[in-house]
């Protein structure tokens, strides 16, 4: 377990908090993790060189579950690359037929690869909502964040969005940036943050976007061993304990959410996938239910990487929750 002063667990006792789940109104996939590119805060771990993808066996049970479902509004995307995976239209198809909102967690520089040319095209006819990560407004930030070029990509990618439509009013079409620190330190206030990328990013490049979310990097995986090269695990640790929010800590996505792995396997969200921490403490995977909604009474397995959610203002995947 990842060490703490405080354990997170006990935190929460302290502060009488309810972490139950509430309801399932979204559900989170992870496709795998192969991706074009091998970013230094990826919680997952994704490359160019990782083999997980989703089957199609798996990919056909998760649909045919969806479509059972009475409580899911929103499919959450997510990778490695998303759209690498052979089966990331059958989901969003999918979605789109039963009037579901479908996310799709882009990293902008996938247009540019051989065979995804159509991939702007595709989810602006579908309504998918794109959020994309680009963590900050300057090239030199992102690429040596994300690597060489990619923030020049990233760019050319949201014209192509805009000029499609998305972050335009009354398009319907949404697009939202992500942010991450480049360190070991807590985001800056979400919505003054957001001010600034829309300016700098209108100013610049003539880019328009609806909404910007800024997300805590999580003490996991890749971030985590960055933590360990530099020497600041605990410290990054601390601060997140002395920037605990019982606020935020009512509001976790994991409350509202359930987060399947690209092998099936049941979890409460994403990070918890990437650490193994099955939902419910009970290893089961899709083959083993017959409704996601019947979910929503398991109890939210938690351990202290759980501070990275409950930080300051707290982090979600769709940005801070206080």
């Amino acid at each position: 377990m990842l060490a703490c002063q405080v354990p997170f667990s006990k935190k929460v006792k302290e502060h009488n908090l309810d972490l139950e789940r509430r309801s399932i109104d979204t559900l989170q996939i992870n496709l795998g993790k192969r991706c074009n590119l091998a970013c230094l805060h990826c919680h997952v771990e994704a490359g160019p060189k990782r083999t997980e993808d989703m089957t199609e066996e798996t990919a056909s049970r998760i649909i045919e579950l969806l479509n059972k479902s009475e409580s899911i509004k929103t499919l959450d995307i997510t990778g490695g690359a998303p759209e690498i995976n052979a089966h990331f239209k059958d989901f969003v198809r999918a979605a789109h037929a039963k009037g579901i909102e479908s996310i799709d967690r882009c990293n902008l520089t996938i247009f540019y690869e051989d065979g995804f040319e159509d991939l702007p095209e595709f989810l602006a006819e579908h309504k998918v909502r794109v959020v994309a990560s680009l963590p900050c407004y300057s090239k030199d930030n992102v690429d040596a964040q994300r690597g060489g070029g990619v923030f020049d990509r990233s760019i050319t990618g949201l014209q192509w969005l805009n000029k499609l439509g998305y972050g335009k009013p009354g398009t319907g079409l949404m697009l939202d940036l992500v942010y991450n620190p480049l360190g070991a330190t807590l985001p800056p206030e979400e919505k003054q943050l957001e001010a600034q990328y829309k300016k700098e990013l209108k100013e610049l490049f003539d880019i328009e976007f609806q909404n910007l979310f800024a997300i805590t990097n999580m003490p996991i995986k890749r971030f985590l061993h960055y933590l360990d090269r530099e020497e600041k695990t605990a410290e990054y640790m601390q601060l997140l304990l002395d920037n605990f929010n019982p606020s935020a800590a009512e509001n976790v996505m994991c409350k509202d959410m359930i987060s399947v792995g690209w092998t099936g396997e049941l979890f409460d969200c994403d990070f918890n996938q990437m650490l193994e921490m099955p939902l419910g403490k009970k290893k089961r995977n899709i083959w083993d239910i017959d409704s996601f909604d019947a979910l929503a009474s398991e109890p939210i397995s938690l351990a202290n990487h759980c501070y990275g959610c409950t930080a300051g203002a707290g982090s979600s995947c769709t940005g801070t929750v206080a």
